[in-house]
């Protein structure tokens, strides 16, 4: 594989006006694509084979003006003002008839109708059903929504909006994350490399392959569902993907032009070498991301995709358009700066590093890891499986109004509904009952009666009829993110067949809470198979990639110790609320897809450091048969880089924790934890400790499994040993 990237990057270098032109017009394409689509996220998913999506289904049948989406009205009144007085019942009677002409809206509950007055006479909660879901409620319906609503806070009413849908439900993702994680970026490459031109060209690359992913996701968008958090997570990894690879590969080239080489001879030869390793690590995030698509889940589905397409441009970019920037900066890479406390420091640095690598702090670090391996082995796992014990406490949910800062209208409505009528009325479950075929006439009373007489049902409401159908609310006395809302909807269920058995009435189970349930239950079914999938078909590139068994357990290993670390100060910081202030997290659940998200994610990103630190140490051990020695080595030629790598990662993940959406927020503090514990707890300690401890037998294998599996010499050893027997004068065949 080496010998295939070395001519291809050659090529690239001699074609370099060719290549960055075609990146240019790829470039301009993605964008004139995006902007003739028009394409906009969503938040407008189905969860298919779930009762709850059933449920919209029989409504969209038979009772289609009620399949949409549903908003919860919120009108309260300053202290010592009573509601029900005429003038702030005049100003709610006016709005939600305002909000009942409006085109897309099918129906509206006036709360004095309902009856749904706060008993201390301060709230009043209104109902609005549109007749189109979350993605067709157009911005214009929301504006004059927020319009009328802004009359009745203008007489005096606090009015606020929670549900499926409401004025300013979407969070606008902030350039700021990416400009500070840029800058962080370019700091840390600064000090890595002590050259300006070094130092710039991955990022410029990387920016140059997140325009590209990002237009063309956005374009794709006019056409296929995609949800904001997607863009978020396909920015995120698209944006440090880029500058890890673009950096690997910068790295081994700057490290032969310090060796003497000219660019024409180092390029093809950091392609060769270093593009190999970031192959076979973007392949692996790929199949990670892709992964997420066993779930069955359609949003974490296209989520998976869309960031497994941002990576394989990086991918794409760091092995064609950065060669093609190295051929023109020529030697520049290797101008350093003079920073005036320390004088020609950085040209020392990377000239010790290239020639008496035993004198470098990876190497200081390599002997301690090996001369220590036992009781490092012991204390890393101990301080990761501390880390881990809040997982035990894991409660999955997915974000509600209680997640949302407190500045926003539906944090504000869901605290106001949570005082003045109880938490279960954020979450109403929607009975879809068919009485079409009852056989006991009085069967909607007995229904109704039965529900009423659960012990976590605070009201059973009907809200409309017709066409053999019946809606009614059932209102839990929990919040919908509590365990006992969902064992209500179980027992609920559960009862379902001795109902029709009675009285020849069905019911479906729907709403937001229901469908967050039955999410929750189906990732937490598929959580083996995409497990089973995405290790085994991990494990197989490893172990190709290795040609051995050792290598690919070890790394396996090591990530369920990083992945479950990270869970756990996740569960720590966001349920327990440890330190929650420091991010701006509100004290909430897990998100339900948080687990497997991460899993899929930290996988791929944990391969990529696995990759780039073992094929340095297998390198050394290739060319010197010395299993601790090589060990040293690798660890001293990876650690500056890998370290670098992992520290660029982080600060990208930790700048999108300022985000205000709990997904976001809450993905990016996990992944950025998962990163940072991984690079240098597992991969530049554990790891490099185990292979000391195991020695040789780390790289056996038996002949007919080197018979079976292909040597394609990622760390491109056998090609170095061609091209230095070529410059001998032997012929190379």
């Amino acid at each position: 594989m080496s010998r295939y990237l070395f001519a291809f990057g050659r090529t690239i270098a001699r074609r370099r006006w060719w290549v960055v032109t075609v990146w240019l017009v790829l470039l301009v394409c993605a964008i004139g694509f995006s902007m003739a689509a028009g394409g906009e996220t969503t938040d407008d998913f189905t969860i298919p084979e779930t009762e709850s999506q059933d449920a919209v289904s029989l409504l969209q049948q038979r009772m289609p003006a009620y399949s949409g989406a549903q908003m919860q009205v919120v009108f309260a009144t300053p202290a010592a003002v009573d509601i029900t007085a005429d003038k702030p019942r005049a100003q709610i009677e006016q709005a939600m008839a305002g909000f009942g002409g409006l085109s897309q809206v099918a129906m509206v509950v006036d709360p004095f109708e309902a009856q749904m007055i706060s008993p201390n006479q301060r709230a009043a909660l209104g109902t609005v059903m549109f007749s189109a879901p979350v993605g067709g409620v157009t911005d214009e319906t929301l504006n004059d929504v927020d319009a009328i609503a802004t009359s009745a806070r203008d007489a005096g009413l606090a009015v606020n909006f929670s549900g499926a849908i409401y004025p300013g439900f979407t969070v606008e993702v902030s350039e700021t994350p990416e400009i500070f994680g840029i800058i962080a970026a370019l700091i840390i490459l600064l000090v890595t490399f002590g050259a300006v031109v070094a130092a710039g060209l991955p990022i410029v690359t990387a920016l140059v392959g997140v325009a590209i992913g990002l237009t063309g996701i956005l374009g794709v968008a006019a056409y296929v569902d995609v949800p904001a958090t997607a863009i978020s997570l396909a920015l995120m990894l698209g944006l440090s993907c880029g500058i890890d690879y673009a950096l690997f590969i910068l790295s081994r080239h700057r490290h032969n032009i310090v060796l003497g080489l000219t660019a024409e001879e180092s390029i093809p030869l950091a392609v060769g070498t270093a593009g190999s390793s970031v192959v076979f690590a973007a392949l692996t995030v790929i199949i990670a991301l892709c992964g997420l698509s066993v779930v069955g889940i359609p949003f974490l589905t296209v989520m998976g995709l869309t960031a497994a397409a941002a990576v394989f441009v990086a991918m794409l970019v760091a092995l064609t358009l950065l060669p093609a920037f190295l051929a023109f900066a020529g030697d520049t890479v290797a101008r350093f700066i003079s920073p005036p406390l320390h004088p020609g420091r950085p040209e020392e640095v990377a000239r010790i590093a290239a020639y008496e690598p035993e004198r470098t702090m990876g190497h200081s670090w390599g002997r301690f890891v090996t001369r220590f391996r036992i009781p490092l082995l012991v204390l890393g796992v101990a301080v990761l499986g501390v880390l881990a014990i809040p997982v035990t406490q894991i409660h999955l949910g997915l974000p509600s109004g209680a997640s949302q800062p407190e500045s926003s209208t539906a944090r504000k409505a869901y605290d106001t509904i949570s005082r003045s009528f109880g938490p279960g009325f954020n979450g109403p479950l929607l009975m879809v009952t068919d009485v079409s075929r009852a056989t006991d006439p009085n069967a909607a009373q007995l229904l109704m009666q039965r529900w009423q007489a659960e012990p976590n049902v605070a009201v059973v409401q009907p809200a409309a009829s017709g066409n053999g159908l019946l809606l009614v609310q059932v209102v839990p006395k929990t919040g919908p993110d509590q365990t006992a809302t969902s064992d209500l909807v179980t027992r609920l269920r559960d009862d379902r067949d001795r109902i029709e058995a009675d009285t020849g009435a069905t019911y479906l189970i729907g709403g937001t809470t229901a469908a967050n349930i039955d999410t929750s239950n189906r990732l937490a079914e598929a959580l083996p198979a995409f497990l089973l999938v995405v290790v085994g078909l991990a494990l197989v590139l490893l172990t190709i990639a290795f040609r051995t068994v050792l290598v690919p357990l070890s790394s396996i290993v090591g990530f369920i110790l990083s992945v479950f670390a990270a869970l756990g100060i996740q569960v720590a910081v966001f349920q327990w609320g440890w330190g929650a202030e420091v991010f701006g997290a509100t004290k909430t659940q897990t998100l339900s897809f948080l687990p497997i998200a991460i899993l899929a994610i930290i996988f791929g990103l944990s391969s990529d450091y696995q990759i780039f630190v073992v094929s340095r140490i297998k390198e050394e051990y290739t060319r010197t048969g010395d299993a601790i020695a090589s060990v040293q080595n690798g660890v001293a030629h990876s650690a500056r880089v890998v370290s670098a790598a992992a520290l660029i990662m982080f600060s990208v993940f930790v700048a999108f924790t300022w985000v205000d959406n709990p997904i976001v927020k809450s993905l990016a503090l996990t992944l950025a934890v998962g990163v940072i514990l991984d690079a240098f707890i597992v991969r530049l300690t554990l790891v490099p400790a185990v292979m000391a401890l195991i020695g040789s037998r780390m790289w056996y294998h038996p002949r007919w499994f080197g018979r079976i599996v292909p040597d394609l010499d990622i760390e491109g050893a056998e090609l170095e040993h061609e091209l230095a027997k070529t410059l001998a004068g032997t012929p190379v065949r």
